[in-house]
């Protein structure tokens, strides 16, 4: 289809890239490490070689669950490390709920550091704004940790645009991605900037539960007139006119978008991460991407 959007395979988030189709670890906390093993190597197989988690990400297992699972597989898997794009975020400690002083951010890494069993985190991300925190204790933090190796690159997560510009203000080094929640059911990061900052600053935007937390997937339908279904709706013209799930359709919707670096998935089936990637091989319209946009607002473009 001559007029197709692109959508690349591949993307850069600071000195390094990675699939756009990137995996999720978030729920890795209770699994062995070789349910997990087989997770990863379904991801890396399609390409999709940025691992994303967090130190907060643990359910029943608690804090720090998921990231201990993901290190497990790390230090048993020799080779593996370098395989992959390793990213991780500090800063949520509940019930507080959320700490970025300088000194607690710094603990907060050399603890993911050890969960993961590694030297060094490739892009360390601050997971969510800590009201109480100075721009220049944050940056100060991360300064640190750069220059001590223990991560490579930096970036943010939940951040408001004019949040994202007072941090880099008071950093000597650009931040390299931003996570907002994106997806054909929450369409804010097009309207409050988030798109427009990572296009503006050269962020890797990643895009968290791009599928709508579950609801965008085969066989969903959503209430009668609800938001999920006017989108499933279109979506499923889509996938149907393509022959793929609408899982896929979505996908390639959210990467369409230029400001889009990754889409991060979170099944915990391999079989289903391996067909993510015919979310590539969408054939997908300008009129396909609008109406869908229109579909989520409940109106037409002005």
């Amino acid at each position: 289809m001559k007029d197709a959007l692109p959508i690349a395979r591949r993307a850069d988030i600071g000195p390094f890239e990675a699939g756009r189709i990137a995996y999720g670890c978030w729920r890795f906390a209770g699994f062995a490490p070789h349910e997990a093993q087989a997770k990863i190597d379904a991801a890396l197989a399609i390409g999709a070689n940025l691992m994303d988690t967090a130190a907060v990400y643990g359910g029943t297992a608690g804090f720090g669950g998921a990231e201990k699972v993901l290190g497990d597989v790390i230090a048993g898997s020799p080779g593996l490390r370098d395989q992959i794009v390793l990213v991780t975020k500090g800063g949520i400690h509940p019930p507080i709920p959320y700490d970025s002083r300088a000194h607690t951010l710094i603990n907060s890494c050399e603890a993911s550091l050890a969960r993961l069993k590694t030297d060094r985190i490739d892009v360390f991300l601050i997971h969510r704004p800590d009201l109480l925190a100075s721009y220049d204790e944050v940056a100060g933090a991360l300064t640190t940790l750069r220059a001590d190796g223990k991560i490579r690159a930096a970036g943010v997560s939940n951040f408001s645009p004019a949040q994202i510009r007072a941090l880099q203000s008071k950093l000597d080094f650009p931040l390299v991605a931003t996570q907002p929640e994106f997806s054909p059911t929450c369409v804010g990061a097009l309207e409050d900037g988030s798109t427009d900052i990572a296009q503006e600053l050269g962020l890797a935007l990643m895009a968290w539960s791009p599928l709508g937390g579950g609801r965008l997937v085969p066989g969903a339908r959503g209430e009668p007139g609800s938001v999920d279904a006017r989108v499933l709706a279109v979506l499923e013209e889509i996938a149907h006119r393509n022959e793929v799930g609408v899982d896929h359709a979505a996908l390639a919707w959210v990467l369409a978008h230029p400001a889009t670096g990754f889409a991060l998935i979170g099944t915990q089936s391999p079989e289903r991460i391996t067909a993510s990637a015919r979310a590539y091989d969408v054939q997908m319209t300008r009129r396909d991407w609008y109406a869908v946009l229109e579909a989520a607002k409940g109106t037409s473009m002005p």
